[in-house]
C-alpha cells in the first residue's frame, strides 16, 4: 500500500523552478499546444546548484548526458495545476517484467542491467539504416524537460518530468521511405541481466515490442526520454532510451530500446498478441471504453493511499485531447481501442 506523503512533499508543476530562473515563456509551436506552456532556463543552471527536485536520489551518468545536461530547455512543457509525482514513488512503483511481474520488482532487481555501452539499430524502411552507438544517436538534439502525466492501463496515474527530445527528429534524420506507415520498437533480451525473461511463468515472448504508426510517432508530444527529475533515468524507469507518448497508455511507452524500425504493415505488439481482447494496438487513454475487467472512467493518481485516496476522473487522450485528437478523426476508438 502506498502511504499519502505529506503535502510538503509536493509541489505544482509550476513551481518545478523558480519563477526567477525563466528567461521566456511561449506556446508550444506556435499556440497548437494548447494548454502546454513553453520556457528555457539559462544553461548553466544546474552547474554547482543543489537539485531542483530535493527528494532525487543521485545517479551515475555518463559522461554525453553529462555533457549535454546544461545545455538543456527545461520545462520545454508543462501541465498546469498538477503535483509532480515524488520521485521515490515514480521509480518504486513501476511496470518493467523484464525485471519481475511485481510493482517493486523492478526497482529491487534492475541494478544487474549494463546500460553502458548501449547501442540502437534503425533498420526498414529508411533512407539511412545503421547502428548507433546511444552517445552518437543523441548527440544532434538538445534535451527539453517535458512535464507529462502517465496513465498506466491498470488506472493509476502520475506527473513526471522527462528529459528527452521529439522522435519526429529521430525519423526525419533516417529519412523514412514512402513505403513507410509505422514504427516498431523492441526492447533488450538479456535474460542473464533481466530475471523477468528468465522465468518459466512468464507468458511473454520476449524481446518487448510496441508500435505507433507514423503519424502518432512524429506528432511533437511524442518523445524519446533519457531522463527524469534532472537526471539520467534510473534503470526501472527504462534506462537509457525509453519511448513517451502521454496521450496514451504507458505499456505502449517501451523501455530500454535496442531497436527502431519503419516498416510498412502494422506491427505485433506484445500485450495486443497476449491478450487482443484487452490491449488493443492504438491503447489511447479513454475512459469511455472500459478494460473487461475494471473501469476507465476513473485513475488514482500517486501517492494514494487507503485512507488518503488520490482519486479523479481520466481525461480523454489523458488530458491531451487538443492536441492529438485530430490524429483520429474518422476512426471508430471503441474497435480501435
Amino acid at each position: 500500500m502506498l502511504i499519502k506523503l505529506p503535502r510538503s512533499s509536493e509541489c505544482k508543476a509550476s513551481e518545478i523552478t523558480p519563477e526567477g530562473l525563466y528567461l521566456s515563456r511561449r506556446v508550444l509551436m506556435g499556440g497548437s499546444l494548447a494548454g502546454l506552456a513553453l520556457g528555457t532556463l539559462p544553461g548553466n543552471v544546474l552547474a554547482g546548484e543543489p537539485s531542483r527536485y530535493p527528494d532525487v536520489q543521485a545517479g551515475k551518468a555518463p559522461d554525453w548526458f553529462a555533457e549535454k545536461l546544461p545545455d538543456t530547455r527545461w520545462q520545454a512543457v508543462t501541465v498546469q495545476n498538477e503535483a509532480v509525482t515524488p520521485f521515490k514513488d515514480a521509480t518504486h512503483y513501476n511496470n518493467f517484467y523484464e525485471f519481475g511481474p511485481d510493482k517493486g520488482d523492478p526497482a529491487a532487481n534492475a541494478d544487474s542491467l549494463k546500460t553502458e555501452p548501449w547501442s540502437v539499430v534503425i533498420d526498414g524502411e529508411v533512407g539511412k539504416p545503421g547502428r548507433y552507438a546511444l552517445e552518437d544517436f543523441v548527440k544532434p538534439y538538445q534535451l527539453e524537460e517535458r512535464v507529462y502525466r502517465l496513465r498506466c492501463v491498470e488506472a493509476w496515474s502520475m506527473v513526471i518530468p522527462w528529459l528527452g527530445f521529439p522522435l519526429a527528429n529521430v525519423l526525419k534524420q533516417v529519412e523514412p521511405t514512402s513505403k513507410a506507415r509505422y514504427v516498431r520498437f523492441e526492447t533488450l533480451e538479456d535474460p542473464k541481466s533481466m530475471p523477468g525473461q528468465r522465468s518459466g511463468f512468464a507468458l511473454i515472448d520476449w524481446p518487448y515490442e510496441e508500435g505507433l504508426r507514423l503519424d502518432e510517432a512524429m506528432h511533437p508530444l511524442a518523445i524519446l526520454a533519457v531522463g527524469m527529475y534532472g537526471r539520467e533515468l534510473p534503470n526501472q524507469n527504462g534506462a537509457p532510451l525509453r519511448l513517451v507518448v502521454p496521450w496514451k497508455y504507458g505499456f505502449k511507452s517501451i523501455k530500454s530500446i535496442v531497436r527502431i524500425s519503419l516498416v510498412a504493415e502494422q506491427p505485433k505488439t506484445t500485450w495486443q498478441g497476449l491478450a487482443p481482447d484487452e490491449y488493443g494496438f492504438y491503447a489511447n487513454v479513454n475512459p469511455t471504453v472500459d478494460h473487461p475487467r475494471w473501469s476507465q472512467a476513473r485513475e488514482r493518481r500517486l501517492p494514494s493511499g487507503l485512507f488518503s485516496p488520490n482519486v479523479r476522473e481520466t481525461q480523454m487522450f489523458n488530458g491531451y485531447a487538443d492536441e492529438v485528437a485530430s490524429l483520429y478523426d474518422g476512426l471508430d476508438l471503441r474497435k480501435n481501442y
